[in-house]
């Protein structure tokens, strides 16, 4: 049987960038799409909840989140967040859908325990509003953290099971950077995750949880029978572990196989988050299905293949200090020549204002001068530059101090003595953004942090990142679009909350031994643990 398994899963590895997205989407279309026409009309629609919270949230910074951060949407407005939810869409027209509370926040610090609260108290208020379920979609990132909670996604699971009952079918979308705890696995019925980092296929995720769900509602066939939960004792950074290269690219690559053989539902791999000093924080692997079997055994092998590569993850890209990277920028005819600063990434759940990076940078003799390497830099929250800017207006000068009001550990505010460049307003998590120019350096600033992940966040500044000499981000990976305009790139090894130096975070919490903090440790563990019914 293991021979035969692993004999398919190099045929479906060998076809999984051509075959199988394509065969996936047509299983998936036509479980879904072929019984909502023929069942729709001959048996009430299900009634299907719609609530969730999601965040990435660093244990490691200052920053605290509180529930304005969320933009929280409630009743009809939460279609708005999923395109697969359209008005004329085959998967809007197959249940009564009934959303209630969504709210999705820029990874940051924790969460404040009121603001948590807060929100959780709306969602299931408004959950009461339309009893009885039959289904809840559970949409979370699945690492937030909150002020004195070790595990906020379970600990609201079983909040929604009080009202909504432990009959309903609840379908659970997660990044695959977050925390799968025991008890989170228990009171799901299906839970998949993302596949790919960076998370490209993160809507094609969601879309497949609701897909699942409504097949396993709609043939009758209700929860699955099995679901196998593996801890797997590695905690590595998402620039470790990208699925752009080996071993990521292999292992992501073996779940979508695993997960259509005969007897199987799902299939994931969380590689977890890094960043939260919780017990909860580590890998973990679930399979679901109705064939024990191939369900434990698909399991077991998903995660003996995580454990024997475990010595082969390494960073995505070239990493240097930050003076490294400089240096080989400014000399480097590549352009634009990309810098990741990595320590203080918003996306990872950085601060966003540690002004390390952008103050070393402005020490440098190479861009004093208005001739010198142009380079972008972004960003910087900083209310007081703003206010400058906006009353000198574009062209005008300034002088104000920027950053480090959340997080100063690691250097003071920066003070910006320069041109104003160009002034937006409107930014949903910016609000308004300024371009200062000092010397040959454009940086960007913020009311409130912001990332900047795509080409047309920049070109709405007046900013051309394609004839910049050099561009330095606070970020860990490059997001695709400015991976695919890069000329060089660098990840800058720089301080901040989500710092990719592990053994420099000081972790108390987490279990031990955990790879690759423990790299002498034994083999675990890794035997599939059947997980109850979330009836039980």
């Amino acid at each position: 049987m293991k021979q035969t398994f692993l004999l398919l899963t190099s045929i479906y590895l060998t076809f999984s960038q051509t075959i199988l997205p394509v065969a996936a989407k047509e299983v998936e279309r036509f479980v879904v799409e072929e019984k909502s026409a023929s069942d729709a009309q001959q048996k009430p629609l299900p009634r299907i909840g719609i609530v969730g919270l999601a965040i990435e949230s660093s244990t490691f910074s200052p920053a605290r989140t509180n529930e304005e951060a969320f933009h929280p949407k409630r009743g009809d407005q939460i279609f708005t967040s999923y395109p697969f939810f359209s008005p004329d869409s085959v998967l809007r027209k197959s249940a009564n859908w009934l959303p209630a509370f969504m709210g999705r926040s820029l990874p940051g610090g924790t969460v404040t325990k009121e603001a948590y609260e807060s929100m959780v108290k709306q969602s299931l208020d408004l959950l009461r509003k339309n009893l009885p379920y039959d289904a809840i979609f559970y949409d979370i990132h699945g690492a937030m953290s909150v002020v004195g909670m070790d595990d906020p996604e379970g600990d609201f699971l079983i909040r929604i099971r009080e009202v909504v009952g432990k009959k309903p079918f609840i379908s659970t979308s997660m990044d695959l950077h977050g925390n799968v705890s025991w008890r989170l696995a228990q009171n799901t019925d299906l839970i998949t995750c993302y596949r790919m980092a960076p998370h490209e296929d993160a809507m094609a995720t969601k879309r497949r949880a609701v897909a699942n769900m409504l097949s396993r509602l709609e043939s009758g066939k209700g929860k699955p029978a099995y679901k196998a939960w593996i801890p797997i004792p590695i905690l590595l950074p998402g620039e470790q572990t990208s699925t752009r290269i080996e071993p990521g690219k292999t292992l992501y690559a073996a779940v979508s196989p695993a997960s259509l053989q005969p007897g199987i539902i799902d299939a994931a791999i969380w590689i977890g988050y890094a960043w939260a000093d919780e017990p909860r924080n580590h890998a973990v692997v679930m399979v679901t299905g109705d064939d024990k079997d191939k369900v434990t055994k698909t399991a077991e092998q998903l995660a003996g293949n995580f454990w024997n590569v475990r010595s082969q993850f390494d960073f995505v890209a070239p990493t240097a200090t930050l003076d490294e990277a400089l240096n080989k920028a400014v000399k480097s005819q590549k352009h634009p020549f990309f810098i990741s600063d990595s320590g203080d990434n918003p996306t990872a759940g950085g601060a966003g204002d540690v002004t390390w990076t952008l103050t070393e940078i402005l020490k440098r003799p190479e861009f004093k001068s208005e001739n010198g390497p142009s380079l972008i830099y972004a960003s910087i929250p900083g209310p007081a530059v703003i206010e400058a800017a906006v009353k000198a207006g574009v062209g005008g000068k300034i002088d104000a101090l920027a950053g480090a009001a959340v997080d100063a550990r690691f250097a003071p505010p920066v003070r910006l003595v320069g041109t104003v460049e160009s002034i937006e307003h409107g930014d949903l998590n910016a609000e308004t953004e300024v371009v200062i120019k000092v010397g040959s350096v454009h940086v960007i600033v913020t009311k409130k942090r912001k990332p900047y992940h795509k080409e047309a966040d920049f070109t709405r500044l007046g900013l051309n990142p394609r004839k910049s000499d050099i561009v330095v981000v606070k970020i860990g990976y490059l997001e695709p679009e400015l991976y695919n305009m890069r000329a060089d790139w660098l990840l800058a090894l720089t301080p901040g909350g989500v710092d990719q130096d592990l053994k420099r975070l000081g972790y108390k919490r987490i279990q031990h031994p955990m790879y690759p903090l423990d790299k002498d440790m034994k083999d675990p563990d890794l035997r599939a643990k059947l997980v109850p019914s979330s009836e039980k």
